[in-house]
Order: structure tokens, then sequence, then C-alpha cells
């Protein structure tokens, strides 16, 4: 009888530290995989990212927004035009330097609605230019040599009991979940970003045409303060990369598991956390609302 319990114990350990291994060889192959194209996904322009969904929004703005924003701009320089005329006495001071200098607010007006995507393409086109300048400087390498010392590790759980066991696989299931979800939080920040761009870019003629009138123009001002936060953002997005791998080439990977995990749980964490507040950050620096 003892010998059936022991054969029992001994298919419960290593089918426990089956487990565990292969818990510990995925621990980090959804996350370095993700952080390794935050690089590639933030260095790129809109057009390049989903050539589909620009075309669309590009379509959408050239025929929707761009007639509203048509109609936007003769108001606001209708507006412009009377306070003018109101400003020099009832036109009792009229200067015939203010009407070039409306004929002149008009050209600009006018050249801001109908190269609305140059100019928003061209923000987007800097911003990728000092993505791709930061690549080179910024070491991306994120990938953690676990497999190394996942032998000795093994070999130190062949010493511990059924109870002990269950609790590291436990233990490293729950921060491989933890680990994908992470890797889901980089996909949503990354994708959002994108989305958030595309839906910035094709309203973006009504903001711009608002931007020749000193009042309204706190809104086209304020759109292009944003515009070009969204750009900076990515910037941040690889400095945190950047730190990330920092910390985690620093990691010790020795046979304890516990500390070798939750180091990098926490780093992975810390990463996630800094990638979630880049566009706050950036909209602060910006002084974008």
């Amino acid at each position: 009888m003892p010998g059936i319990f022991d054969k029992i114990e001994q298919f419960f350990i290593e089918l426990l530290i089956g487990i565990i291994e292969q818990n510990l060889t995925g621990l980090l192959t959804e996350v370095n995989e993700k952080v390794g194209t935050i690089a590639t996904d933030v260095g790129q322009t809109p057009q390049n990212w989903n050539s589909s969904i620009f075309d669309m929004i590009k379509s959408l703005s050239d025929t929707v927004i761009v007639p509203i924003a048509g109609l936007v701009m003769t108001a606001i320089l209708c507006y412009e035009l009377i306070s003018m005329i109101m400003e020099k006495n009832n036109m009792h001071d009229i200067d015939t330097w203010m009407f070039f200098k409306w004929m002149m607010k008009a050209a600009i007006a006018i050249y801001f609605v109908t190269n609305t995507f140059n100019i928003v393409m061209a923000v987007f086109d800097i911003s990728q230019y000092i993505v791709s300048a930061s690549a080179s400087v910024i070491n991306s390498s994120t990938s953690v040599d676990i497999a190394s010392s996942i032998t000795s590790m093994i070999n130190e759980l062949a010493t511990k009991s059924v109870p002990e066991l269950i609790l590291i696989a436990l233990e490293t299931s729950v921060v491989r979940l933890c680990m994908m979800a992470i890797s889901i939080i980089i996909t949503v920040v990354l994708y959002g970003r994108m989305i958030e761009i595309y839906l910035a870019s094709s309203v973006a003629a009504i903001p711009f045409a608002t931007m020749v009138n000193k009042e309204w123009g706190q809104v086209g001002n304020n759109y292009l303060r944003g515009l070009i936060a969204l750009g900076l953002q990515g910037f941040f997005l690889m400095v945190c990369v950047g730190i990330y791998a920092v910390l985690v080439n620093s990691i010790t990977v020795t046979s304890d598991i516990h500390a070798t995990i939750f180091s990098i749980l926490t780093y992975t964490i810390i990463l996630c956390f800094a990638l979630l507040k880049t566009s706050s950050l950036a909209k602060s620096v910006m002084n974008a609302h």
C-alpha cells in the first residue's frame, strides 16, 4: 500500500511540476512579444498603420466634414468682418488696409480647410521621425532569459511537497494570467491611441476653420495642441519601453521562483501603469484640454 501512495504522490508531483514549468516558460511570451511591437506600431503614421481605415477617414473628412467646415469658416469670417467694421466707429474710421487684412485671414482659413489632412499628417510625420530617432537610442530589448534558469528551478521543486507545489502552481498560474491581462492592456493602449488619432483627424477641418478668429481660434488652437499631444504620446511610449528594458534587464533570475516571478510581474505592472499615463502626460505638457 505505501508503494501505491508513493506512486500517486509522485504522479501529482510530476503533474504539478509540469504545470509550473509550462507557466514559467510562457510567463513572458505574451508581454515580450507585445512590448517588442510597441516601437513598430508607434513609429507608424496613420496611413501606414491601416490604409483602409485611413482612406475611410479621409473620405469622410472630404465629403462630410469639409463642407460643414466651409459653413463654419464662412460664418466666422462674416463675424470677423462685422466686428472689424463695428470697431472702427461704425464705418466712420475705416482704413482700406483692414479689408486686405480680412482677405488675408480668409485666404489662410481657406488654405487650412482645403489642406486639413496634409497639415494633420505633417504633425504625425514629425512625431514618426521623433519616435524613429528615439528608437535608435533607446534599448528596446525586453526579453528576460528565464529558460536558462528553469532547470535549476525544477530541480529545486522536486524536493518540495505536494501542498507546496500546489501553491506554487496556483501562484505561477495567477501571475501568468496577470501577464496576459497586461498584454491585452498594452494592445488597448496602442490601438486606442491610433483610433483616437483617426477620430481626431476625421473632424480636423472644423477646428481648423476657427483658427483665424481671435475668439473662436481657441477651439482650433486647443485642437492643434491635442493633435501634437497624440504625436508626443508616441515618444513617451518609447521612453516607457526603454525604462522597462533597463529595469527588466537588471533582474537577476535565480532558482528562487517567488522572487523571480514577482520581480518580473512588478516591473511589468509598472510598465502597464506608465503606458496608461502617457496620454494624460502628453496632454498636460501641451496644455491640451
